[in-house]
């Protein structure tokens, strides 16, 4: 673990007051939080554009120059109930930088206002819509953006559709009850996320469905048949637990992608770009984008 990494994570650990209260009640009655604008380092090397797809906003990036004809959805992270950040906004960079891939954002309903059943088949019609056009589709995205980006591949799959090229997931989100028996030793090296909010989350983005459909908690899904996913996972996260049978379950079922471990990384290790861990993983995923 580099020095930057491990300054970052001592940091985050004395900075972050993580809340205890009841996350439903804060949730309740609140104004719809907008996303982060798109910064100005975005908005010079991107042609951006807003649209409407299928009643979600979507938020286009083009690059100025050097298209490649690839294209890369990203659906950020969360916990299902906050909107895009600005550190959303800087990994789309880091992973796109170079690649001549166009970047298109969907800014799916967030829970309590909306919920999974209502999200996919806004996710799926921006799906159809971009690998109409696209030479080639890569899914990506972070935590609850994460377990959306494999959620939709194995939609994808069942339903018949073209699959996309392949899927990066940054720490993702695979199981909403969150029951896995490795989370408990985790949960104080986490310095971000705690297990009981997270789990009032989950329980209000499934609303009506079974929080454990594979569509929610992916890590019950049937992996055969999926493109190739790419995994970059930090240790000190809850999350790793799961991460690490999905990437044992996904070399048992055949399936090509791969997976990179920041032992001692945070949860979403690679938002901090300026350490040589991050570097290297945007390293890779700009290599998967161009190959």
């Amino acid at each position: 673990m580099s020095t930057a990494m491990t300054a970052s994570r001592a940091l985050l650990r004395l900075l972050n007051r993580r809340p205890s209260g009841d996350l439903e009640s804060e949730l309740r009655g609140r104004a719809y939080p907008p996303p982060a604008p798109v910064p100005r380092a975005v908005l010079a090397r991107f042609d951006v554009t807003e649209s409407t797809v299928a009643g979600i906003p979507v938020i286009r990036l083009v690059p100025r120059t050097g298209q490649s004809g690839q294209h890369l959805i990203y659906t950020h992270g969360g916990a299902y109930v906050r909107p895009l950040l600005g550190a959303h906004w800087h990994m789309i960079v880091a992973a796109t930088l170079g690649t001549g891939a166009t970047v298109t954002v969907p800014l799916y309903r967030l829970a309590p206002e909306s919920c999974a059943a209502e999200a996919y088949p806004a996710l799926r019609a921006v799906y159809e819509q971009v690998s109409a056009e696209a030479d080639g589709v890569t899914l990506a995205g972070d935590s609850a953006g994460g377990g959306l980006a494999l959620g939709q591949a194995i939609d994808h799959r069942d339903r018949g559709l073209p699959p996309a090229r392949q899927v990066v997931l940054f720490a993702p989100w695979l199981d909403l009850e969150l029951r896995h028996p490795g989370i408990a030793p985790l949960q104080p090296l986490d310095a971000m996320l705690e297990v009981d909010r997270l789990r009032v989350a989950g329980r209000l983005w499934a609303r009506d469905q079974d929080p454990q459909d594979p569509l929610l908690s992916p890590i019950r899904a049937d992996l055969a048949g999926l493109p190739p996913v790419h995994l970059f996972q930090g240790g000190h996260d809850i999350l790793a637990a799961d991460a690490r049978d999905l990437a044992v379950r996904l070399r048992a079922a055949g399936n090509t992608g791969t997976a990179t471990w920041a032992d001692g990384g945070f949860h979403v290790y690679v938002a901090a770009t300026w350490t040589p861990e991050s570097r290297a993983a945007f390293t890779q995923v700009r290599a998967l984008l161009a190959g």
